[in-house]
């Protein structure tokens, strides 16, 4: 499915849902988890890919 038809069947900008893509959000609403997960029949944990960083690459406020 392409990013125009999921925008459209979930009401999410081509913008904020090419943010998501590239990794580049820094936070995603459940609201908008599932839209997503609803509209391609999907679990959460499908979509996300978790990789731990290396020890020191961690930024710290």
């Amino acid at each position: 499915m392409t990013r125009t038809e999921l925008a459209a069947r979930t009401g999410i900008t081509i913008a904020n849902l090419s943010i998501l893509k590239n990794n580049r959000a820094k936070a995603v609403r459940f609201t908008t988890l599932t839209l997503i997960c609803e509209v391609l029949q999907a679990q959460p944990a499908e979509l996300f890919t978790f990789a731990p960083q290396e020890v020191g690459s961690v930024s710290r406020m």
